[in-house]
């Protein structure tokens, strides 16, 4: 009882000693609150950041913000360059800038506009060391907010970005192996789609040009036929404008470039071009000096990443606003330009370079640049499906090949069909590939596209001035019409007209090409009907032999000295052209299952014989006894083109065959050789076209050709013409081949009488191995199927299975 009340009389006292007492626990519980102020120095909060207020924003771009005085504003885009975008980047963590965006192109922020007329020589590690005209020293306003973005890929892939906590950077990168647009792809990597960011700045940039030229002014680039050096002109609104150099860099150099048919740029010589450009701003007479100071003759804060398709999906901007000079302190933009190797030696006039060898190519495409898009993968050639085919990835392909940007990117077979595989699919570039297989893409297993889906490409090429040295003249269009060119004799340039002797598919082709019209879809020997330029009708061209790549008819072979028997005038050389052509493709698997060996009963070879079907040999037999050993096969002959394939002769000189029953439309339609190793022929036949029609055509293509009651004949387009093995002449006659190991050759059109998009195509070769009772036909391929070196390894190596070149 009395220690009860002891303690309830201290009760008081320990009331009002509780205050002192929490007065000392205090500090002892604060303790660690205080460590973590000391330690604030050591990981201060970001002084930099990216913000915007769009979908679709990526981490690595936006708004730059700073924070000053314990508040974020925005920063003018007035004077800024790439260089300030690396400092901003690197500062945030990223390996380096991409790009600037200026005029708020992720929205306009709020608050004041910590930054002004911004200058940093890149070695800065924060985007506060750069020069600028003081904190809140500005003349902007937020529609002027700077942006910039940031390469994907961090400095060091450990590092936590400034403005965010290590779990949020975990869950980033774990999210990343998750996204729906990472994919694996064929050639080993997992990729992310790329969203291009030329659409955002597109769609709030108020410059859209229209057209970009290079005017020359130094002597040695104004004498050269190739312009690929001077001065940058843009078309806006109609007007041509200069383009300032404040901003401009390489990366805009190449998307000029790649504008006007070059594959890359190359940096021009700045002293040189700053001397003149003193010279006439100083002569307050000359033109650029008045115009230089009016804001309608400049395009400015010009600046690309290196891989946009044109000028217009960069960043760009008429003039600066409130700037009463525009163009401070800078110049007109140059641009050197690096032709590809087909075009280096034009302005020399040397011959042709030959093509780059890479592995892509372009086939039957109606002009330089244009074709359907092929890649060379473990030896053969095959086609890309289209889809996911755009201008990024088929730009890479028309740089691969020594020409500039793609123009269009095209689908569904647009340039025909091909036929030998289909090797990749979902192709998607950044625009910085070397090769289209630097790319990332995906694997297509056998048998699950269609060539429908095969994709093709048009690209800038260089102005070469080559279509202005040949003309068509008296046609009832354009498109045809007598051919006259441009010739030089005494140091003097004068028109006339081409000897018609030996011209051909192959002439005419070139001169179609040179005049951006097509294909040659005939080539006229006699253009009596086309009343030419009187004062063009002497011949001046003759001898004229066409390999049909060259760039124009002059660097084809000719005579030296004019030799014309057949006189010019009415007999000139002459084309009709055409945007189309068809293109006709021999079924190699088809050859390959059904050839046989017969030994046929002479009496059964009568009408055979009358059409040479046989060999020579033949005509000393006692006919009708005896008989000839055939090697037989089916061929069917596709037409993947995109017109229809007729014959040269119109329907009144077409020849009635009694024996057959039939009229022949063609002399020669096809020659079947047989062939050593070293090309060396042992035994040929040849197949007059008794018929060309549509044997069969897929669902959906009506049948329009057929020889019965002397029908129209010709080989529709997507249709097919089969000759079967048990129709005469189907057959190489070799009776007298001896056993051992041959190359057994089909060409079509071996004459190229009738015009195609290509004729590489024409030849279908197959190893084969006669025993002398057997033949065994493998590794049946197109001409043009293999690379040169496999096609070399086809023709002197034994071990070549079905299945494997």
């Amino acid at each position: 009882m009395a220690r009860t009340l002891s303690c309830l009389l201290l009760l008081p006292s320990l009331l009002l000693l509780l205050p002192l007492l929490l007065s000392f626990s205090g500090p002892a519980r604060a303790e660690p609150r205080r460590t973590s102020q000391r330690r604030a120095p050591r990981a201060p909060a970001a002084k930099v950041r990216l913000a915007g207020n769009f979908a679709g924003r990526e981490p690595n771009e936006g708004r730059v913000e700073v924070l000053h005085n314990n508040t974020w504003g925005t920063v003018c885009d007035d004077e800024v360059d790439i260089k300030l975008a690396n400092v901003v980047c690197r500062e945030l963590g990223f390996q380096g800038g991409i790009t600037w965006a200026h005029s708020a192109k992720y929205g306009e922020g709020q608050g004041p506009i910590w930054m002004d007329n911004v200058r940093c020589d890149g070695s800065e590690r924060s985007l506060k060391d750069c020069k600028h005209n003081g904190w809140g020293v500005n003349d902007c306003k937020h529609s002027e907010d700077l942006g910039v973005v940031c390469t994907s890929e961090r400095s060091n892939t450990n590092s936590i970005r400034p403005n965010s906590s290590p779990a949020s950077q975990w869950q980033g990168q774990i999210a990343t192996r998750r996204h729906p647009g990472y994919n694996y792809y064929g050639n080993g990597h997992y990729y992310e789609v790329p969203r291009t960011h030329r659409h955002h700045y597109q769609r709030h940039s108020k410059v859209q040009i229209e057209e970009v030229r290079l005017r020359p002014i130094l002597m040695a680039t104004k004498k050269k036929n190739l312009v690929s050096e001077g001065v940058v002109e843009v078309r806006h609104a109609g007007r041509w404008r200069q383009v300032c150099d404040l901003g401009w860099s390489l990366n805009s150099s190449r998307v000029v470039c790649g504008m006007l048919g070059f594959p890359d740029a190359t940096q021009h010589n700045v002293r040189t071009y700053k001397k003149i450009w003193d010279t006439k701003i100083a002569d307050p007479s000359t033109r650029l000096s008045v115009m230089a100071k009016k804001k309608g003759f400049w395009v400015e804060k010009v600046h690309c990443r290196g891989s946009e398709n044109s000028l217009s999906e960069c960043h760009a901007q008429l003039s600066i606003p409130r700037s009463p000079t525009p163009c401070k302190n800078g110049r007109h933009a140059v641009v050197k330009c690096v032709p590809g190797p087909q075009f280096a030696r034009i302005s020399s006039g040397r011959p042709q370079a030959p093509y780059p060898v890479v592995p892509v190519r372009l086939k039957a495409g109606p002009r330089l640049g244009e074709g359907r898009v092929e890649v060379l993968r473990d030896g053969k050639w095959g086609t890309i499906v289209d889809h996911m085919w755009d201008r990024t990835a088929a730009s890479v392909v028309c740089r691969e090949l020594g020409f500039g940007t793609a123009k269009d990117a095209l689908q569904g077979a647009f340039m025909g069909q091909g036929s030998g595989p289909i090797h990749i699919n979902s192709v998607q570039c950044l625009g910085t590939e070397r090769s289209i297989l630097d790319c990332h893409f995906q694997e297509v297993q056998p048998w699950t596209f269609k060539h429908s889906q095969d994709a093709s490409v048009r690209c800038y090429v260089p102005k070469t001035g080559i279509e202005n040295t040949v003309r068509l003249a008296g046609g009832r269009v354009s498109s045809e019409g007598r051919v006259e060119v441009l010739m030089e004799f005494g140091g003097r340039k004068r028109w006339g007209s081409i000897c018609s002797e030996n011209w051909g598919i192959n002439e005419a082709m070139v001169v179609c090409r040179q005049l951006g019209l097509g294909f040659a879809a005939s080539a006229h020997q006699e253009t009596w009907y086309w009343a030419g330029d009187p004062n063009a009708a002497e011949v001046i061209l003759s001898g004229t032999h066409c390999v049909g790549t060259e760039f124009s008819i002059q660097q084809c072979r000719h005579n030296n000295h004019v030799h014309c028997p057949r006189g010019g005038g009415t007999r000139a050389a002459g084309v009709t052209c055409s945007d189309t052509a068809p293109d006709l493709v021999v079924d190699a698997q088809l050859v390959q299952e059904t050839a046989y060996l017969e030994d046929r009963p002479l009496h059964l070879l009568t009408c055979a014989n009358e059409e040479n079907c046989l060999s020579s040999s033949a005509a000393r037999m006692n006919w009708p006894y005896g008989h000839r050993r055939l090697l037989r096969f089916s061929s069917r002959i596709m037409n993947l083109g995109r017109s229809d394939f007729r014959p040269k002769a119109s329907r009144e000189s077409w020849t009635w065959h009694q024996c057959h029953r039939h009229y022949h439309s063609i002399e020669v339609f096809t020659h079947y050789d047989l062939l050593t190793l070293n090309g060396t022929r042992v035994a040929e036949g040849h197949k007059a076209s008794f018929c060309l029609e549509d044997t069969y055509c897929p669902e959906g293509l009506q049948k329009r050709f057929s020889c019965y009651n002397m029908g129209d004949q010709g080989i529709s387009v997507g249709c097919w013409d089969t000759y079967r093995h048990d129709i005469d002449c189907q057959w190489i006659d070799v009776t007298d081949v001896r056993p051992g190991d041959y190359i057994f050759q089909v060409e079509v059109n071996p004459s190229m009488d009738m015009a195609e998009s290509d004729f590489m195509n024409n030849v279908m070769r197959c190893r084969c191995k006669y025993d002398g009772h057997r033949a065994f036909m493998y590794g049946c391929h197109a001409g043009d199927a293999y690379s040169a070196e496999t096609e070399d390894l086809f023709e002197h190596q034994r071990q070549i299975t079905n299945n494997f070149v």
